[in-house]
């Protein structure tokens, strides 16, 4: 079966890095000149030859936004279900190797957590998980899902790469996205980061928005955890996922998130440093080679950089998220997956947005295209 494994195999990832890098100034000019961007483009946009253009990236990315999605911008929350997980991942909190308390919500648990995230408006809602099929497996998974159905117009799940046939259920629940980060798309460290667990299995997982896409799920939501790797490559390597999905499954919508590491127990420092200047360069390259995919922007960044972000590409934002388990209202002191940056509340993060000219809005974009 042809999946996107057999144009990544194409690719070497040393060569893919060089080529990036090798970019020059009239290609950058090339690229912001053109009127529809290749991949090649996209390598120029992210290089360190566009740096000296990421005003004017900014501008037209800002403006092409405004074109497609207007002045508006699309809240969720994120809910943990459970911290339990079979994995060693060397960046995460709930990695098997810590020593932590380990927490699964019930159902009455579950219902609190979204009575408060109610309370504040929302009605796009992330559910996460750690990687464990015993406990927080398809059954549990379809539960929660058919538990909340009724209380949210959109329902997006970031948890363990399953089968085909599971995603087919989970969607006839009422399932709208999946979310699955490569994490990183160097395959080498990938290994190295992932050394027990289901997870340790890189094609697997690579193949997973194949399985999404097959399955007929509305939406899939991409990215790398940028820190891991070389960013550059990782998100032309993201970038080019995201063009063979989008001409595989075209019925499905995409999304693009853009988490850096950040603290949590265990603790990993960055292979890479991505700076801000870095994020905001690829955020602009995104969009500048995709006008429609939506482009996410998490609690993990500061506050200071989210209002500076907010008006450059960006269609979506958490507010006052928690990363642990009942970390709203059932246990907000149990342990975190990684810390977040921005803790402001939701009110405060909507005020800032309007402040900004924006129009919040609380359903998926997805949805009021529909």
């Amino acid at each position: 079966m042809y999946t996107f494994k057999n144009i990544f195999d194409q690719y070497d990832w040393d060569e893919t890095l060089s080529s990036i890098l090798s970019k020059t100034d009239d290609d950058v000019v090339r690229a912001l000149q053109a009127s529809k961007r290749s991949i090649e483009d996209f390598k120029a946009l992210v290089s360190p030859a566009a740096k000296p253009y990421l005003e004017t990236m900014a501008q037209m990315s800002s403006s092409i936004t405004k074109k497609r999605f207007g002045n508006t911008i699309q809240m969720y929350a994120p809910m943990y279900l459970s911290n339990e997980c079979q994995n060693i991942c060397t960046y995460c909190g709930f990695s098997m190797t810590n020593k932590i308390p380990r927490r699964t919500l019930t159902d009455n648990e579950i219902i609190k957590e979204v009575d408060f995230l109610k309370s504040k408006g929302y009605d796009h809602i992330l559910l996460v998980t750690g990687e464990a099929n015993r406990t927080v497996g398809v059954d549990y998974i379809n539960n929660a899902i058919q538990l909340i159905q009724s209380k949210f117009a959109n329902i997006t799940i970031e948890v363990q790469p399953l089968d085909q046939p599971d995603y087919e259920k989970l969607i006839d629940s009422g399932l709208y996205a999946v979310l699955v980060y490569q994490e990183t798309y160097h395959k080498e460290e990938y290994k190295k980061h992932h050394p027990k667990g289901k997870k340790s299995n890189f094609e697997y997982r690579l193949e997973t928005p194949d399985r999404l896409g097959r399955a007929g799920i509305h939406k899939i939501g991409l990215g790398a955890l940028f820190g891991l790797e070389d960013w550059r490559a990782d998100s032309f390597f993201t970038a080019l996922h995201l063009q063979y999905l989008q001409k595989t499954y075209w019925k499905t919508k995409y999304s693009i998130s853009f988490p850096r590491l950040r603290p949590h127990s265990g603790g990993l420092d960055p292979k890479v440093e991505m700076t801000d200047a870095d994020l905001v360069q690829l955020i602009c390259a995104f969009r500048l080679f995709d006008e429609d995919v939506e482009l996410s922007m998490s609690t993990r960044e500061s506050e200071v950089f989210r209002e500076h972000i907010v008006n450059l590409g960006i269609t979506s934002i958490s507010a006052e998220s928690k990363t642990n388990p009942g970390g709203y209202v059932v246990e907000p002191q149990s342990l975190e997956q990684f810390e977040i940056s921005d803790e402001r509340p939701t009110e405060e993060v909507v005020k800032m947005l309007k402040s900004k000219g924006l129009e919040v809005v609380w359903k998926d974009w997805a949805y009021n295209w529909q």
